[in-house]
């Protein structure tokens, strides 16, 4: 009996899901894109650690060490920098994420009983890279030290000590790594799915018609829709910077109106995947799960948990058309680093170019769809 009054129920809503191909598409879609994702991107083990050298010896022993670090096949020597500014701005910029400074006499020192000491210098704040780098550098010195006793046959003091600086986030606090990204992944969150919902909205209601007679071009009407919810996201960026700050003792060091500026770039991106998904979609729960489907590769091949550098090549090729992974090292670089715009040129020019190239699409596509 109970069967009989269900199955008329359970057909309507069969047709209805026969009916809207797109969404079902989208739902069975996005557990295959988690599962590649998270199968692939998810991991902590890092190798090829960008490192930076300062090799103030230039010995053979000094070589020999460095290719130590080389034959780990955790790091990969991307600089040799000719003083400690130039390290530090190696490290400053990301291009290098450890150092490593052999001072001179480090040969000779090798010798003597008190043996030699070497600067090992940590970018913490990614901590999990920052980990990894300092359990790398200290087994390397270790395998070092036992290599050279076993050489004189002596087993005394070890011969090579690792002495470690972490920089910007001594303590490695995994909270000063993820606030800062999640300022990134809350804007274009908010700022995608309130434009693609916003713009579905009027369709739903019957009122975009009136919106397309009256006498305005639709780049006006694009940009008058649009340009609410970027003040509104930008006050989602200032909200989410003033709870990290007070809430979770995360310090701002860099400039916040120059954070504030490159996220209105960032927000080009993020409102032109809104509005592409609002010429897409033709309901509000069509244009969230959309919205979720563009989140899910933002959040595991940006950067926001797991490194890049972790990931396989193809992920990181993949990574390099996100715009989210470049916004990503802006917001941690001005937070964190407190580093300036000189630094963050090619993020900086890589935002600008995504967003124009974007919102051009999203523009002819959605006057296409008003058509």
């Amino acid at each position: 009996m109970m069967l009989s009054h269900l199955w008329p129920v359970m057909r309507k809503e069969f047709i209805h899901i026969r009916r809207d191909p797109r969404t079902l598409a989208v739902m069975f879609i996005a557990p295959l894109m988690q599962l590649i994702l998270l199968g692939y991107a998810a991991t902590t083990d890092v190798r090829n650690i960008p490192l930076a050298v300062i090799d103030q010896d230039r010995t053979s022993a000094s070589r020999t060490l460095i290719e130590a670090f080389v034959a780990s096949g955790q790091f990969v020597v991307v600089q040799h920098a000719a003083s400690d500014q130039e390290l530090a701005r190696s490290i400053d910029s990301g291009q290098a994420r450890a150092g490593l400074i052999i001072p001179p006499g480090y040969a000779v020192d090798l010798l003597r009983r008190q043996g030699a000491q070497v600067i090992f210098v940590l970018d913490g704040s990614d901590p999990s890279i920052a980990s990894s780098s300092l359990s790398a550098a200290r087994l390397i010195g270790q395998a070092m030290s036992i290599g050279i006793q076993t050489e004189r046959r002596a087993a005394t003091a070890p011969p090579l000590e690792m002495r470690t600086r972490v920089w910007y986030n001594p303590d490695m606090t995994s909270a000063v790594f993820m606030i800062p990204g999640l300022i990134g992944l809350v804007l274009q969150l908010q700022a995608t799915l309130l434009t693609a919902s916003a713009i579905v909205r009027e369709r739903e209601r019957g009122t975009i018609e009136q919106l397309i007679i009256t006498p305005i071009s639709p780049f006006e009407l694009i940009v008058g829709k649009i340009l609410p919810y970027a003040l509104v996201a930008l006050l989602i960026t200032l909200e989410v910077l003033l709870l990290g700050t007070f809430w979770f003792g995360v310090p701002i060091k860099g400039d916040v109106g120059l954070l504030l500026t490159i996220s209105c770039l960032f927000l080009l991106s993020t409102l032109s995947i809104g509005l592409l998904i609002s010429t897409v979609a033709n309901t509000q729960q069509e244009a969230f799960l959309l919205t979720f489907l563009t989140l899910l590769p933002s959040v595991f091949l940006s950067g926001f948990i797991y490194p890049v550098a972790a990931m396989p090549a193809v992920l990181q090729f993949i990574s390099g058309m996100i715009p989210l992974t470049y916004y990503l090292i802006v917001v941690r670089g001005i937070v964190i680093k407190g580093v300036d715009a000189t630094v963050l040129l090619p993020q900086i020019g890589a935002l600008a170019l995504f967003g124009a190239i974007l919102i051009v699409a999203a523009t002819v596509r959605f006057r296409k769809r008003l058509d």
